[in-house]
């Protein structure tokens, strides 16, 4: 397993010698080598047994960098930039020839942003390159939101995690470009569209692809369980299979035993909601039954995120 703890001058060290470090952000941990470093980068997909056709996203700590990774920045994503950065809001950009064509999966847009998490901040001020950092999780899988849950995962792949705690959003970010003249969501995540529309106007909202996706977080299946998982259908009741659990959006259901339920959040709060959706992801996976059923949540603000999140684990379009 590895080591965990808040030593940001060791990972500074993993990091310009080619490594692998976890770190903490707002959305998930993320698994970071040094983004200018083919070598490096290649350690990720083998790590986490990802495609290389899935892009990765690039993490740095200022908007000055950021620029200096793009050969330009529109001027509405300025403006969301310095309104939401740092935070969960991931831009597509035209690359510059310094970003290898491994992190973009040969495409001519990289994806990068500013995470709001003071550890990870810290230690992206230390050094002079900018860090790839997907899920630290096995490809496809639940991602995670505690130094622990990347121990467990791939605590025997990777040189260092560093410690900062439980996610604060839960959700990976929002990922957002052009295709053509229209700002378009390509992932649904922490930031909520109507918080970029208050700043840009009205976007369009992509699904996510089955194969060579245009970002990263596009596949339809992803951020799965292990066992079955089945989607509960909207205002219908149905007989629940034996050996079940069931991840609900309030309140427990009557139907299963309680012992093998998760409420995301009894107080109807959306943003609890996120917070715990992975947790009770690994929470029912880790019960012995045989079938997980998700209830999709109010289908609005960060509860879009929420909804597409538990989709993709029960691969329905």
């Amino acid at each position: 397993m590895a080591e965990i703890g808040q030593d940001i001058f060791k990972c500074k060290e993993i990091l310009e010698k080619g490594g692998l470090v976890a770190i903490p952000t707002e959305t998930v941990y993320g698994l970071a080598a040094n983004a200018l470093n083919p070598d490096a980068v290649a350690k990720i997909f083998k790590a986490k047994n990802r495609p290389s056709f899935d892009p990765l996203i690039v993490h740095t700590d200022s908007l000055e960098k950021l620029k200096s990774f793009t050969t330009s920045l529109p001027l509405d994503f300025e403006l969301l930039l310095r309104k939401f950065s740092p935070g969960p809001l991931t831009l597509l950009l035209p690359k510059r020839e310094s970003i290898s064509d491994l992190v973009t999966s040969g495409l001519p847009r990289v994806a990068v942003r500013i995470p709001n998490h003071d550890l990870s901040l810290s230690l992206l001020k230390s050094i002079d390159f900018p860090l790839a950092a997907p899920s630290a999780n096995p490809f496809g899988y639940i991602s995670p939101t505690t130094a622990e849950h990347v121990n467990k995962q791939l605590g025997d792949k990777i040189d260092y995690i560093l410690d900062g705690g439980p996610c604060s959003v839960g959700l990976e970010s929002t990922i957002i470009g052009y295709e053509g003249e229209q700002i378009t969501v390509y992932r649904k995540g922490g930031l909520a569209i109507e918080q970029i529309e208050s700043v840009v106007g009205t976007v369009d909202v992509l699904d996510y692809s089955s194969s060579n996706p245009a970002a990263p977080g596009m596949l339809k299946s992803h951020y799965a369980p292990n066992k079955e998982v089945l989607l509960l259908p909207v205002g219908n009741t149905i007989n629940f299979r034996e050996r079940c659990g069931i991840l609900r959006y309030s309140e427990f259901s009557m139907d299963v035993e309680k012992g093998s339920q998760f409420v995301l959040t009894e107080k109807k709060d959306l943003i609890e909601a996120a917070q715990n959706l992975f947790k009770g992801l690994r929470h029912l996976d880790g019960l012995d039954i045989d079938t997980i059923y998700l209830e999709l949540v109010p289908d609005e603000g960060i509860g879009r995120a929420i909804n597409d999140r538990l989709k993709r684990a029960a691969a329905v379009v």
